[in-house]
């Protein structure tokens, strides 16, 4: 081979080098993204039916009159055998606080209500954390604040 074409397989191989690393990359950052997505768009599940839980009589299975938003459970709410965290492929759900995750409480709600109670979506593998505050029984008393993994 010719020194030319040399030269050419190398530039060839970084070239190729170069891209995979760049594709390895990209992924990575898109796969913490649709986690957060993805916890998102559970935990907002979750605190729906928590809303329709207040919102539903005792006699069919919702609150008391005496319950509130902060006495949800998540066997209440329809989670069987999920005790105090709900688990899926995507995350981690929690009613308090987790402990050894890094995670942002909303400050308000749209409808500027006072905040109830908040939910804690996360996964400890991208180290994202979503935190739903829920107000009330409205759709604009749910806040939402994302933390994404490092």
């Amino acid at each position: 081979m010719g020194q030319q074409q040399l030269l050419l397989l190398v530039l060839g191989i970084v070239i190729v080098g170069l891209a995979v690393v760049v594709g390895i990359s990209a992924f990575s950052e898109n796969r913490i993204k649709s986690n957060a997505d993805a916890l998102v768009t559970d935990a907002l599940r979750i605190a729906s039916d928590a809303q329709a839980w207040k919102l539903k009589p005792g006699q069919f299975g919702g609150a008391l009159s005496t319950e509130d938003l902060d006495d949800v459970t998540f066997d209440e709410i329809g989670y069987p055998n999920s005790g105090d965290v709900y688990t899926n492929v995507n995350g981690s759900f929690e009613w308090a606080a987790p402990t050894g995750v890094t995670c942002v409480a909303p400050s308000s709600v749209p409808s500027g209500n006072t905040i109830i109670v908040n939910l804690y979506a996360y996964n400890t593998e991208t180290k994202n954390c979503a935190v739903i505050g829920i107000a009330g029984t409205k759709a604009n008393d749910i806040g939402t604040q994302i933390t994404y993994g490092s």
